[in-house]
C-alpha cells in the first residue's frame, strides 16, 4: 500500500532534510514493501499520535537520562516519530552538542519539526541506510523501533557503524512487553525480538554488548554498548 498523502502541504522547516538516505526503489521488493507499510501506517496517525499517549513524556526523559549523555555529545533518535525524545536529548547534550532525528515517515518528521523547532536536525532516512559518517555519534536512542524494522540485524549493524566504540544504544518503550501485548489483545510470545534471550545475540551480531535489560509493566529499556570490533556480519 502506498503511503498516504496529506490533504494540505506540510510546513517547510529548516530542521528537516528530506534529501537523505531513503531509497526504497533500490531495496529488495519485500524490504521496500515493508518500509511502505510502515510509512502508510504512521502517515495517517502522525497528527494525533502524541494525543494518544499524553503522559509518556517523563518516561522518555528518564530513559534518555540512562544514556548518560554529556554536554557536547552527538546523539541520534532513530525512528524519532513526532520527536518526543528530542527535547530531553537536546537538554542533555546542550547547545554545543548535536541531535539528529531519523524517521521513514515524512508526516511524522513534519510533526516533530513543528512541535520541537530547533531541537534537532531531522532526516528522512531508513535506519538501515543512514546519511551519517562512521563513528560520528556518541549514542543512539530508539523508542519502539525494533518491531518496525524490515531487517533488524542490518539496521542495528548500521546504528553500530555510526556510533563510536564504547558509545551507547537505548532501546526503549514506555510500557513493557506484556503490557504492550495486552494493549493490543495479544499474548507475549517467545519469538519476540525484544525478549532478552533473543535480543542479546542479535545485538552481539550487530556490534553491541547488552549491558542492562528492564522489562516491567511501566518500562522497557535495553541498554547496549558499541563493541570495539563492530558487527560480526556486514550491516
Amino acid at each position: 500500500m502506498p503511503p498516504s498523502t496529506p490533504s494540505t502541504p506540510a510546513r517547510p522547516s529548516p530542521d528537516l532534510d528530506t534529501d537523505t538516505g531513503l531509497d526504497p526503489d533500490g531495496a529488495p521488493d519485500a524490504y521496500a514493501a515493508e518500509l511502505a507499510r510502515t510509512r502508510a501506517f504512521f502517515a495517517v496517525r502522525a497528527a494525533g499520535w502524541d494525543a494518544k499517549f499524553p503522559d509518556d513524556g517523563p518516561r522518555y526523559a528518564a530513559a534518555v537520562a540512562e544514556l548518560a549523555l554529556r554536554p557536547g555529545d552527538s546523539v541520534l533518535d532513530a525512528g524519532c516519530g513526532t520527536g518526543r525524545a528530542l527535547p530531553p536529548l537536546r537538554a542533555a547534550v546542550g547547545p554545543a552538542g548535536r541531535v539528529f532525528g531519523v524517521d521513514v515517515t515524512p508526516e511524522m518528521l513534519h510533526e516533530a519539526a513543528a512541535r520541537h523547532p530547533g531541537a534537532a536536525r531531522l532526516l528522512l532516512a531508513d535506519c538501515a541506510r543512514l546519511p551519517l559518517p562512521d563513528a560520528a555519534l556518541d549514542a543512539v536512542f530508539a523508542a519502539g523501533l525494533l518491531s518496525h524494522l524490515p531487517d533488524p540485524l542490518r539496521a542495528l549493524g548500521e546504528l553500530a557503524r555510526v556510533v563510536r566504540p564504547g558509545g551507547r544504544l537505548a532501546l526503549f518503550h514506555p510500557v513493557g512487553r506484556a503490557a504492550l501485548a495486552a494493549r493490543h489483545g495479544r499474548a507475549v510470545t517467545p519469538d519476540d525480538l525484544r525478549a532478552e534471550p533473543r535480543l542479546r545475540p542479535l545485538l552481539a551480531a550487530a556490534g553491541w554488548r547488552l549491558v542492562s535489560y528492564t522489562d516491567a509493566d511501566d518500562r522497557y529499556l535495553a541498554l547496549a554498548e558499541r563493541t570495539a570490533d563492530g558487527p560480526a556480519t556486514p550491516a
